[in-house]
């Protein structure tokens, strides 16, 4: 499946049945996910019998991951549930270093003889391994933690809401989109609890409780006498948070361009259902952009995408190595770039850094899983390439002694590797606001929300749609547009940033499943920024309005 089509998918609750069985798990009742599972104590000593197994079968390095794994999804369509879904993965994965080589073993046997049994295994498979393993792995040195937790700070545990409750919310948005000029509507609301304990021979024992939130939606409006219909996604950004996202405990609501609702840290579903009817009746009307050069003053939530897919992946440094092919294929970004330390990524006004601390992302942890405190750490500094994202036991190819924090498995049944940090681009430092951005465009475009894009196996040569699309004229909107998209490549893209509004727009995207590795797994991401302006960028029409 390509990935591009697995993202889609996602927005429409039907990614969900593509996950892998180990991170969706055995259905059980939504009751059953408030049941605690194992104390502290007790994986402590399941632990220890993985690290205590693993040396004295000669691993020099060994973690297990002891992970308990709760989902629950709710998908709606017009005035009907279509499918509630509450699931539990759980079970254990042990990592070690025997003759210089990774071995991996799991099991959902969390006993001490099933911990034993896949301990010895991953001995027996990394020996096995070492016959053709060219050059030992070598780890950069780790603090040793001690014991320690760190818990997503939520205000309302999804768990303890009731379904009814959530269902009567999506049912509302629902019914708001169809009473405002909707044809159809489908809404979903992904809720997702990762219960991890790590620890390892270098003397870390960490728990973390994480939380994830994601609703969405998708409304269509029909001319039926035309022959045409026209659809409008969710503005909402998925969110390392708790239910509270969803009422408005955290309320921070901005108004954009041409009366868009625009979110930071709530969301409001039904306010955006009803808009969404609206500008999806709007767009039948619209009229087709006209191909050529345009200033793009890009919202948040679009301009996330660009960022996940231009830099995110571009400076995984697995990537750039070439040891990573799948979903996103390897970089342009190659290490020689990097060396020179001129390379000119984007423009000066362009900063953009990696964070694994940032409060509410979905990246934020409190330790990645090799135990490393996680971080923020910059990659594009004053439109220079200065830095990438790497682990463990990749950073000694870049010079450096400390893993960046950013090794991540989807479950406990598969193995941990480097993943896509937050990555995010920083706001800019003088007061500027989107108004005032607007302002200063002859002809331009505005543009809200991530659609379907297009980019080449060394993330260079792109194309990215939208949801919505405004035209700018002489400082101002003057109507909506359909069919566009914009082409370049990676380095002219952010060369041709030359505005960037301040602090007070600064907001998050998110990637609720991005997928990665073979065997496929998928992670979640989220990418900051504040609206911003990019100069003289071709615009295409798609063509594609019916």
């Amino acid at each position: 499946m390509k990935r591009r089509d697995f993202v889609q998918l996602t927005g429409m609750g039907l990614g969900a049945m593509m996950l892998p069985l180990s991170t969706m798990g055995s259905n059980i009742a939504a009751e059953a996910l408030l049941e605690p599972g194992l104390d502290v104590a007790a994986k402590k000593i399941l632990a220890d019998v993985a690290l205590n197994t693993a040396r004295n079968l000669g691993a020099s390095y060994a973690d297990a991951r002891i992970g308990r794994y709760l989902n629950q999804y709710v998908f709606t369509r017009e005035d009907k549930v279509q499918n509630v879904v509450n699931t539990e993965s759980f079970g254990v994965g042990i990592r070690v270093i025997a003759e210089g080589t990774w071995g991996f073993a799991s099991t959902n046997d969390v006993t001490e003889d099933g911990i034993k049994k896949a301990t010895s295994q991953a001995v027996a498979i990394a020996k096995a391994n070492s016959k053709i393993q060219k050059e030992p792995v070598q780890l950069a040195p780790v603090e040793a933690h001690g014991e320690v937790s760190w818990k997503t700070p939520i205000k309302k545990d999804f768990k303890e809401i009731p379904v009814s409750q959530k269902v009567e919310l999506l049912l509302d948005a629902n019914s708001a989109a169809m009473n405002n000029g909707a044809n159809f509507v489908n809404s979903s609301l992904f809720m997702v609890n990762e219960q991890k304990y790590f620890a390892s021979t270098d003397g870390s024992y960490i728990d973390q409780d994480i939380h994830r939130i994601w609703p969405t939606f998708d409304v269509t409006a029909i001319d039926r006498t035309a022959g045409k219909f026209k659809s409008r996604s969710a503005l909402s950004a998925p969110m390392g948070m708790g239910y509270e996202f969803l009422d408005g405990l955290e309320s921070e609501k901005l108004v954009g361009p041409a009366g868009l609702k625009l979110y930071r840290n709530s969301y409001d579903i039904i306010e955006d259902a009803t808009l969404a009817a609206k500008q999806a009746k709007e767009m039948l009307t619209a009229e087709s952009v006209q191909p050529g050069k345009y200033d793009l003053v890009l919202e948040p939530n679009h301009l996330g995408l660009t960022i996940h897919e231009s830099v995110g992946h571009p400076l995984e440094l697995d990537r750039v190595l070439g040891y990573e092919a799948n979903y996103a294929g390897t970089s342009f970004a190659t290490l020689d770039k990097w060396k020179s330390g001129d390379f000119k990524y984007g423009s000066d006004k362009v900063n953009i850094v990696a964070d694994k601390t940032q409060p509410h992302s979905l990246g934020a942890v409190g330790y990645d899983d090799e135990g490393v405190k996680t971080k923020k750490w910059d990659l594009i500094r004053n439109g220079i390439l200065v830095n990438y994202e790497a682990i463990r036991d990749q950073v000694k190819i870049i010079d450096q002694n400390e893993s960046h924090g950013c090794c991540y498995a989807q479950s406990w049944n598969d193995v941990q590797f480097q993943r896509m940090p937050n990555v995010s681009l920083e706001p800019g430092k003088e007061k500027y606001s989107v108004e005032e951005m607007i302002k200063d465009v002859e002809k331009g475009i505005y543009i809200a929300g991530r659609g379907s894009y297009s980019i080449d196996q060394q993330r260079y040569n792109f194309q990215f749609g939208g949801t919505v699309f405004y035209e700018i004229k002489d400082g101002k909107i003057v109507g909506m547009l359909n069919d566009v998209a914009y082409q370049s490549n990676t380095q002219e893209f952010w060369n041709s940033c030359v505005k960037i509004c301040d602090e007070s727009d600064y907001r998050l995207f998110g990637s609720f499943f991005d997928g990665k590795g073979q065997p496929p797994q998928v992670s979640a991401v989220s990418h900051g920024s504040s609206t911003s302006r990019f100069k003289d960028v071709n615009v295409i029409n798609t063509g594609r309005s019916i």
